[in-house]
């Protein structure tokens, strides 16, 4: 009977995850942002939700918060980068479209956000308290708008996928600046 009653709710779980798949998208990944003023590097992790709104386009919403330095250095022409953690602190908030081309399981994406870069002096070691915090302040502190335009790869096997994304995340402070930005991580399919 404990059998019968399993198999009957991972049917009823699975059926209509089958049925719904790729309409929407959740996600973590690692980031790595290049501050092209002061030349530093920085890494640090967010999270992306998207939303199907026609066949081959979704609309995302991300956020994602650096708060390591990332130092680089050759020894033996070997090189290792080195992660540290920085008084400076940035936090991204990026949404609009992401354009898929193809329907196999690796796709090549084009996308186009707008949204907001703020820069922060902040002693604090990294936690989860401190991210929400900065969330939290945000109207208190310097916000400057951004455009992204992007591109990448995202592949799956059933709901699990992975996506690389790669671009240019300029802000707009006294001028146009132009900063490279890579993301990598898992999503999740539904």
């Amino acid at each position: 009977m404990k059998r019968v009653a399993l198999l009957v709710l991972l049917a009823g779980w699975l059926v209509p995850l089958a049925w719904a798949q790729d309409h929407f998208q959740v996600g973590g990944y690692g980031d790595y942002f290049r501050i092209s003023q002061t030349k530093t590097n920085m890494a640090g992790f967010g999270a992306r939700g998207g939303l199907k709104v026609l066949s081959h386009a979704m609309l995302e919403g991300e956020m994602s918060y650096d708060f390591k330095q990332a130092f680089t250095e050759n020894f033996n022409t070997t090189p290792t980068v080195t992660l540290v953690n920085s008084n400076l602190k940035v936090l991204h908030g990026l949404f609009g479209p992401k354009i898929v081309a193809g329907h196999g399981a690796i796709r090549p994406f084009l996308t186009v956000k707008g949204g907001f870069v703020n820069f922060r002096l902040d002693p604090r070691p990294a936690s989860v308290g401190a991210a929400i915090s900065s969330i939290e302040n945000l109207r208190a502190h310097n916000v400057t708008g951004i455009l992204y335009p992007g591109a990448g790869l995202e592949g799956h096997i059933g709901p699990l996928g992975l996506r690389l994304e790669a671009g240019d995340e300029i802000y707009f402070a006294g001028g146009r600046h132009h900063n490279p930005r890579v993301a990598f991580g898992p999503f999740l399919r539904f």
